[in-house]
């Protein structure tokens, strides 16, 4: 009997068997934030680059052997007459490559199982497939608190969690990774320590106590003492306003009696953009932190020289009174030493390709005022290296601070998605 025929009654699914050229790549993944117009290419490309390890394709690639495995059935759901792959993306991707369906670069090369031209695929109602997607990647932990909260929103008609909205009004979590834990979202950020901390959830939307300065000193704090451990399972469980640096506690008891307000800011921008939501908007920033906000990477060279370089610009304010006209050029010349740093570590054979492979992506997460700091320094794409070369020197532009400084804020973001912890 043909396997198209394999009907299972009152469960609205039909095992079918279905060209893997027809098969069409989900853009609703919770993996990736990913435009519902994207082709299987694009989604294919952001698989391959796999900025914050998400798909590992060549893992999954080396763990199904020499062959694909006919009984893991990709499910299936008819979009008009588009078959849209809801589970199993990983794997028709792959089987897309190595028939010549989707095009990859020569370094981005690496051993494919066979495939067949036409795979079974378990057919079924979006229902049902939402339900078996929810049963394979919520019920036993495969996706992170995050993506479950995203799915369970947008494709269950969940309501937003707590932990949601709070990455949502102020990009928090993706700016720290690390703060994406089960422990985290349900101990930490529940409502009860959001309240003490100054902060709440109402209308769907995060509201505050707190100035835009105070709140983002608090939050930074909090992400601080989770990475440090201070804040974990073992250590001072449950507590949080406890353990905060002093001046964010005596914050927070200033604050205790004022009426919270709609709060929204980006924890990508740089310290000196911050600003209530009743102030004018400025068009000119004065950036005062190198890197644009503090970075959290991992371990090794690289995080090494990311501190040593924040120490040797804090030494540049503290003492540029005294300091040569020209001592902005050892900064310039330390962004590009921890750029060929991180291009050796991931594997680039150029700076230009380490650079180019991550400039536009990291340039998304800016805010649009850091974006026009960017483009009044001439900071783009094309001229990110050689302005790095330009600082190996003893050319006069090499001390251009402001012009090292608006490179710092893009090479910050490049790092933190090259090096960030996950």
């Amino acid at each position: 009997m043909p396997l198209s025929h394999n009907k299972v009654p009152d469960l609205d699914q039909e095992i079918k068997s279905i060209q893997i050229k027809d098969l069409v790549l989900w853009t609703e993944n919770p993996r990736d934030d990913i435009d519902e117009n994207a082709t299987d290419q694009t989604i294919a490309d952001i698989a391959l680059k796999d900025l914050r390890s998400k798909w590992s394709l060549p893992k999954l690639a080396q763990e199904m052997g020499d062959y694909y495995d006919l009984s893991e059935l990709p499910t299936v759901v008819y979009h008009g007459t588009k078959p849209v792959v809801y589970d199993g993306n990983r794997r028709v991707i792959l089987g897309k490559i190595k028939l010549g369906l989707i095009q990859i670069k020569p370094d981005q090369y690496f051993d494919i199982p066979n495939y067949p031209n036409e795979i079974p695929c378990n057919v079924c109602s979006k229902k049902v497939a939402l339900i078996n997607v929810k049963r394979k990647h919520i019920d036993n932990g495969s996706w992170d608190p995050l993506e479950r909260d995203i799915f369970l929103h947008k494709q269950m008609g969940d309501p937003k969690s707590n932990f949601l909205i709070l990455e949502e009004d102020t990009g928090l979590i993706t700016s720290y990774p690390h703060l994406n834990q089960r422990f985290v979202k349900e101990e930490v950020f529940n409502e009860d320590n959001l309240h003490k901390i100054g902060f709440e959830v109402k209308n769907g939307k995060l509201h505050t106590s707190h100035n835009t300065h105070e709140a983002k000193s608090i939050l930074s704090d909090i992400a601080d003492k989770v990475l440090k451990k201070v804040i974990s399972t073992r250590h001072n469980r449950g507590k949080v306003a406890e353990v905060l640096n002093p001046i964010n506690q005596e914050t927070i008891d200033q604050n205790k009696n004022k009426q919270s307000h709609l709060t929204q800011f980006s924890f990508l921008a740089a310290n000196n953009d911050e600003k209530t939501p009743r102030q004018s908007r400025r068009t000119v920033k004065k950036i005062t932190d190198i890197f644009g906000s503090k970075l959290y990477l991992k371990h090794g060279d690289v995080s090494d020289l990311y501190r040593d370089i924040v120490d040797l610009y804090k030494f540049y304010v503290d003492q540029k009174e005294i300091l040569s006209e020209s001592f902005p050029a050892v900064i310039r010349m330390s962004l590009r030493l921890i750029c060929e740093t991180a291009q050796k570590d991931v594997g680039k054979s150029k700076l230009e390709d380490y650079l180019m492979f991550y400039f536009e992506t990291a340039k998304r997460t800016l805010s649009q005022d850091l974006k026009t700091t960017l483009s009044n320094q001439n900071v783009t794409e094309r001229s990110i290296t050689q302005l790095l070369h330009t600082g190996a020197h003893t050319y006069k532009a090499s001390a251009n601070m402001d012009q090292t400084m608006a490179m710092s804020i893009i090479i910050g973001a490049i790092l933190s998605l090259s090096h960030g912890k996950e």
